[in-house]
């Protein structure tokens, strides 16, 4: 019969709006205030029917009036009633207990105060610890009857949730496993907490089994128990990115991240911001996540004392790590942003989102060529900037092995006029991006990088000796995550087309770095810097990319070998199987950065740099390759090229040298 009465209740439509919308604050707080009232009526008349006494009505409104007031301001401040109640466990109580135990003594303090002052009692001290126990109990059994009020209308709701484990078991995955299953219209049922360390078979944590991890039996565990995916928060991130997570992977169990538990607790300042599930947050754990490395917080003072206020002007705007530096030099306010790019689609792009994300901002859009001396000295002259981060450049290796006269134009010629400029109109600091590709180069792309990095440090050190203010910075790192063109974004889309993945070598291996990671360090050493350094980033440890693919793969929810093959395609021309950071001969100085060191390297004689530049340039112009390509041979001895048409002119160098000893 009461299970009938309670199915119709719950059926009522104004009941089911409870489904999409949390308890409305000023609903808990009306109900606390209630219950603050009747236990106090409660008191007084069980005081007149037990003792016979007798209050007047205006000491009984004025002692009623008290209680309300010093129950709603301790209420208030404490925001017991802020708090989601379906969602609430322990943290609800305890906010109940500070409420009551706070108003009591309040009250007795009054009373007290009013013996000195009155010399009587406003209330008897046993109706005040009476009220407290009422108010307590009410409170509770209200919390509990809300809980219970949303646990039936999910009941119902669970058919079609996916199975789910929550891993630990500490108090924060405990919350999250209440909230995942308490949840009104949510995707997944949290079943258990698997927990990594040792304790008893059958143990329950709040009514959820505990599942012990066995590598082993890992696979097992999840079959019998029809388990769709382990959910994790991102506190757990750093144990998955150190191995924990292959263990899933492997056997081909879904992973799923959510954001910190606390960013779901209410906002003072608007309405329950819970109504949103918090299913919506769970997302499927991608290849970043588990490549990926601590967050980036723009709040470097040293940055922002330089940037904010300046001009600035950017170089290769719009592609990944320009585009970047744009988002993050505006996130310093700096006063004036110049976007230098001369693809014409993207420059379109990034103008949209920069009128959307940082409307205050004033950024100017330049169309144009950095191998366009007078193109460029227009944006120069109009400008005036104070900093310029030359990100500009040609970074592909194959294609730069195909097209090596426009490797040597756009990222030699193209950096000498950036360079040239930012010393002609006073720049205070040039910043060039380069490659862990340019030490000990394979191929025409590091050489010409290399080249770059030569030129902007010889300038430096030359115009320094008379006067020149300009500092010349470079930085140098190595892949990052998700750039145009990398391999995350090819091997996700072989994965969406049903594969192959292709892999140039089993072996090969490579580091990577997020791009905010990377601009922020390249804004951060750019500043620090004094001039003449090149600096280098700590990439973390290398990845091998087979074991990359067979990573994704498996993310994906499929089989390498029988869903998806991986097939090797043998390395392209001017690759090497993997990338260094620094030379042989190169040394290191620590900075303030941890991840930010200067490489000591041999300098050159400005003179001879652009003696050899400027014939290199012109065999470039004339479409001479080879003796283009001889010319950097011979000023950069350490490019040896790789599976690559140019090793030909390695042996004749080679013969040359033979000869003439």
């Amino acid at each position: 019969m009461l299970d009938n009465i309670l199915n119709w209740l719950f059926g009522l439509k104004v009941v089911r709006l409870f489904k999409v919308n949390t308890t409305p604050r000023w609903v808990i707080l009306l109900i606390d205030m209630l219950i603050v009232l009747a236990s106090y009526v409660l008191v007084m008349l069980a005081d007149y029917y037990a003792r016979g006494t007798v209050y007047s009505p205006l000491m009984l409104m004025t002692n009623a009036a008290i209680f309300l007031v010093v129950y709603f301001l301790v209420i208030y401040v404490s925001k017991s009633y802020t708090c989601v109640i379906r969602l609430s466990v322990i943290e609800d109580l305890y906010r109940v207990i500070q409420v009551v135990a706070l108003s009591t003594f309040i009250l007795l303090f009054i009373d007290m105060a009013a013996v000195i002052f009155r010399g009587a009692p406003l209330f008897r001290f046993w109706n005040v610890l009476s009220i407290a126990a009422i108010v307590f109990t009410m409170m509770v059994v209200e919390r509990l009857l809300i809980k219970y009020f949303y646990m039936r209308l999910t009941a119902a709701a669970t058919d079609g949730r996916r199975r789910v484990l929550v891993l630990g078991t500490s108090l924060n995955s405990l919350i999250l496993a209440n909230a995942l299953k308490n949840e009104i219209g949510g995707k997944y049922e949290p079943i258990g907490l698997l927990s990594t360390k040792t304790g008893k078979e059958n143990e329950t944590i709040n009514g959820f089994k505990v599942y012990r991890f066995d590598p082993e039996n890992v696979a097992n565990l999840f079959v019998e128990n029809s388990i769709y995916a382990l959910i994790f928060d991102s506190r757990s991130i750093e144990r998955m990115r150190n191995g924990f997570a292959d263990y899933f992977i492997r056997n081909n169990i879904a992973l799923l991240c959510i954001n910190k538990v606390e960013e779901f607790e209410l906002d003072d300042n608007k309405e329950e911001s819970a109504n949103a599930n918090i299913s919506t947050f769970v997302r499927e754990v991608q290849i970043e996540d588990l490549l990926g490395r601590d967050p980036i917080v723009l709040n470097n003072a040293l940055v922002s004392n330089t940037i904010k206020g300046s001009c600035v002007l950017i170089t290769g705007a719009c592609g990944s790590i320009g585009s970047e530096i744009v988002r993050q030099v505006a996130a310093y306010q700096a006063s004036r942003i110049v976007l230098v790019d001369q693809a014409e689609t993207p420059m379109h792009d990034v103008s949209i989102e920069m009128q959307r994300d940082y409307p205050d901002a004033q950024i100017e859009f330049f169309m144009g060529d950095v191998q366009n001396y007078e193109r460029m000295e227009q944006a120069f002259d109009q400008f005036r900037p104070q900093f310029v981060f030359h990100a500009a450049a040609y970074k592909h290796v194959p294609m730069m092995e195909i097209n090596p006269t426009e490797a040597v134009l756009t990222n030699v010629q193209g950096t000498r006029n950036i360079a040239d400029l930012s010393l002609k109109y006073g720049v205070y600091k040039f910043v060039m991006i380069s490659t862990d590709k340019a030490v000990n180069p394979t191929n025409v792309m590091g050489c010409t990088k290399r080249l770059a990095e030569i030129y902007c440090q010889s300038l430096f050190f030359d115009v320094a000796k008379h006067g020149a203010k300009t500092q010349f910075i470079t930085t140098r790192f190595g892949n990052v995550l998700g750039s145009n063109g990398s391999v995350i974004p090819l091997f996700r889309k072989q994965i969406a087309q049903g594969g192959p993945v292709t892999v140039t070598h089993r072996d090969i291996i490579r580091y990577f770095m997020t791009i905010p990671e990377a601009c922020s360090l390249v804004l951060e050493a750019g500043c620090m810097g004094h001039g003449g350094e090149i600096y280098i980033f700590d990439m973390g440890q290398p990845v091998r990319i087979y074991d990359l693919a067979q990573r994704m793969i498996s993310l994906a929810g499929l089989k390498v070998g029988k869903d998806i093959e991986i097939r090797e395609v043998g390395l392209r021309p001017g690759e090497k199987l993997y990338e260094e950071l620094l030379n042989d001969k190169e040394k290191t100085l620590a900075t303030g950065n941890k991840k930010i060191m200067i490489a000591k390297v041999r300098t050159y004689d400005y003179k001879e740099v652009c003696d050899s530049i400027d014939h290199i340039i012109s065999w470039a112009r004339q479409g001479n390759v080879h003796n283009m390509i001889y010319e950097m041979k011979l000023f950069v001895p350490e490019y040896k090229s790789n599976q690559s048409q140019f090793e030909a002119i390695d042996k004749e160098i080679a013969q040359e040298q033979v000869v003439s000893n």
